[in-house]
């Protein structure tokens, strides 16, 4: 499926499309995987905060990724000082299956077993470097085609 972003008059792929967000202790790093992203094709919509200021609240920016992932079916990552805070938060929005990996292994299985759509990260945990891994995993791991896996999903989703 695709859009179309009339201001660069560009034919987008919605599956490109990655909505990040992060209060103050995540922004140094989201704007690295901002950047990161837009190199590597994929096409970052910033949700906020859009510029450091040290009393944010991560509850704020985690919930306006997870509304825009769940309304579009797309996929966010979000970033806050540990990726706890975020991630309770995001998972509270219907049809969100967030997710705080610290490893590359994790962010692989979080995708192929339970679909999950939201990445979220720990500045003071992930360097990154490490990021860039996980992020890569993440996005190019496909859910898996496993009656057992669907199943598993679908429960989660009626929760």
């Amino acid at each position: 499926m695709t859009k179309v972003n009339n201001s660069k008059n560009k034919v987008l792929r919605e599956d490109k499309i990655i909505y990040i967000g992060s209060d103050h202790a995540g922004f140094k790093l989201k704007e690295y995987i901002r950047i990161y992203l837009s190199k590597t094709g994929y096409c970052p919509v910033d949700m906020g905060n859009e510029k450091y200021e040290p009393g944010d609240d991560y509850p704020d920016y985690a919930a306006k990724v997870a509304r825009k992932v769940s309304e579009t079916g797309g996929r966010g990552v979000i970033i806050c000082d540990s990726g706890v805070g975020v991630c309770i938060t995001a998972n509270k929005i219907k049809n969100i299956r967030a997710v705080n990996p610290t490893n590359t292994v994790v962010a692989r299985m979080s995708r192929e077993h339970n679909n999950t759509n939201i990445l979220c990260l720990g500045q003071n945990y992930i360097k990154p470097l490490l990021a860039k891994k996980i992020i890569n995993i993440w996005l190019e791991t496909e859910f898996s085609n496993e009656e057992r896996h669907h199943r598993r999903v679908d429960k989660i989703n009626r929760t």
